[in-house]
């Protein structure tokens, strides 16, 4: 693990430490040096969210691949298409992701539509100019919710949604029988689905499938004044589609947090839409996802060590299907 997250996460660590473990901790610095036992060669990994954006990835993966007795890493980050993780795997590595990010993301989704529906930015413009002024709003009460893709994420939206009393209908491949929704629904049933929604949820992974799933067709479909939610993946909607829905009179709202090309090239038209709510890629960024990743990985660790089944464990076949999502942002 990296020295900033040893020291950050130290009382989860001084914890397994207490225990009786024997645990060797080597902590690997911003300049590229590893710290600890000289004669120590790693057997587990934290790829903490600090290695993702702080240039050590390459250097952390060179320690991991020279290691002959690793066997295990745990990944900050849901993602699992880097092609060191297959090269791990190969060798009979294990590894877990994680998806530390899907409460900030549903927190971040009720917060905008809110501020949509509320219309607080009228809220805002009156207190900068002084005025005291009233207005009447939209409620989440009884509005309906079409979220598309019910991983982490979208479950986790689901849930906040349906606790301030909206219907929710997920789109999922494969239903689990347990998701947090109060109506699911396949692919294929989408498009009978748009009229009757108040709230589009874009939460599904970028695949051949899903390229350019918002389309002319789709956003003709949509209810009037409804609100388009993105915190998938750009590649989700055709921008020159979208464009022309805003400039007519269907949607109330796109709120977009990712793009097909990010970060988004000055003048794009998105940029000073009116019916545009943009974030730069910052819909994952709670804090709370720090301490998560090191409650998870020492959870793994225990479960590792007493030879129990680890949590987000990943198969071959994941490493296949799957597009790396946001990387869980700065330790």
């Amino acid at each position: 693990m990296t020295e900033k997250a040893y020291e950050q996460h130290r009382s989860h660590f001084d914890a397994l430490d207490k225990e009786g473990h024997g645990l060797q901790w080597l902590r690997l610095a911003d300049d590229g040096v590893l710290h600890g036992p000289s004669e120590a060669h790693p057997e587990v990994g934290w790829l903490s969210s600090d290695v993702f954006f702080g240039g050590l990835i390459e250097r952390f993966f060179e320690i991991v691949e020279a290691a002959p007795d690793f066997r295990w890493l745990q990944s900050a980050a849901a993602g699992v298409d880097l092609e060191e993780y297959q090269r791990l795997m190969s060798r009979g590595g294990r590894m877990c992701n994680a998806h530390l990010t899907a409460i900030p993301i549903a927190e971040f989704v009720l917060r905008a539509v809110l501020d949509v529906f509320q219309d607080a930015g009228r809220w805002r413009g009156a207190q900068a100019d002084g005025r005291w002024e009233h207005h009447n709003f939209r409620e989440l009460w009884r509005s309906r919710w079409l979220i598309i893709g019910l991983g982490a994420i979208g479950a986790e939206t689901a849930r906040r949604a349906r606790a301030f009393g909206a219907h929710v209908t997920g789109v999922r491949r494969h239903p689990q029988s347990d998701e947090p929704v109060d109506a699911m629904i396949s692919p294929a049933e989408v498009p009978a689905a748009l009229p009757e929604a108040d709230v589009v949820v874009l939460a599904a992974p970028a695949t051949p499938e899903t390229e350019n799933l918002v389309d002319d067709d789709f956003l003709s479909a949509m209810k009037p004044g409804s609100v388009l939610v993105n915190i998938a993946r750009g590649k989700l909607v055709d921008d020159e589609a979208l464009l022309r829905a805003l400039d007519g009179d269907r949607l109330a709202t796109a709120v977009l947090d990712v793009f097909n090309t990010e970060p988004l090239e000055p003048g794009h038209p998105y940029w000073t839409h009116p019916k545009v709510v943009l974030t730069p890629h910052s819909s994952g960024g709670g804090i709370g996802r720090w301490d998560r990743g090191a409650e998870l990985f020492c959870d793994n660790l225990r479960r590792l060590l007493a030879g129990e089944p680890l949590v987000n464990e990943v198969s071959s076949m994941q490493l296949l299907t799957t597009d790396l999502p946001f990387a869980l942002g700065s330790q």
